[in-house]
């Protein structure tokens, strides 16, 4: 049996991108494989597999992943993005 991918994972995945958690690479391979080998939580399975499918490419040089995309992809999935800014 698949796993299913929800929104929330995926958001998850997303947010450890943005923080530096997790490399450009290792999210693409990511996509890459839920694309493969999940299944996408029924209700919400446009929106999932429209975001995972375009994180899945953002390797490549003519797609990447801008900060306005990362916006867009959330907004996508119901969420929104908040930077919290702190001195180093």
């Amino acid at each position: 049996m698949k796993e299913t991918m929800t929104r929330q994972t995926v958001v998850d995945k997303l947010a450890a991108y943005l923080q530096h958690e997790l490399s450009l690479s290792t999210l693409v391979a990511w996509a890459e494989n839920v694309l493969m080998d999940c299944e996408f939580e029924p209700n919400h399975f446009g929106e999932i597999r429209d975001v995972v499918a375009r994180l899945g490419v953002a390797g490549v040089r003519a797609f990447g992943l801008t900060w306005e995309d990362c916006e867009h992809l959330l907004k996508r999935l119901g969420y929104s993005d908040q930077i919290p800014i702190q001195a180093t």
